[in-house]
């Protein structure tokens, strides 16, 4: 039995905006971020950290790479990885709630 998702429709909108909208960061940055791989060795530490236990991000960590990427292309990425992230444990969530 498949769970029923009224939401998945807004969710793609939401994922196309962020994922594929003209930005400051490039597209395949935001898309890497959201994988949470493939990233430059700068960004990679702040994208896991998102990823894996984003409530323990810093100001340090965000200062150490905003000098290369700038306030505008860093929130970008900073929010890819934060969806990309957030679709990761939905699916987790819903594959469990699929298989009870």
């Amino acid at each position: 039995m498949a769970i029923d998702d009224p939401h998945t429709t807004l969710r793609a909108q939401i994922c196309r905006t962020v994922f594929d909208s003209p930005a400051q960061s490039a597209v395949e940055l935001r898309r890497a971020a959201a994988r949470g791989a493939g990233l430059p060795d700068d960004l990679q530490p702040l994208v896991d950290k998102i990823h894996h236990h984003a409530y323990r991000v810093t100001d340090d960590d965000v200062a150490r790479v905003r000098a290369t990427y700038g306030d505008d292309a860093l929130f970008e990425i900073i929010v890819s990885a934060a969806l990309g992230a957030s679709r990761k444990r939905l699916q987790a969530g819903l594959e469990a709630l699929d298989k009870a």
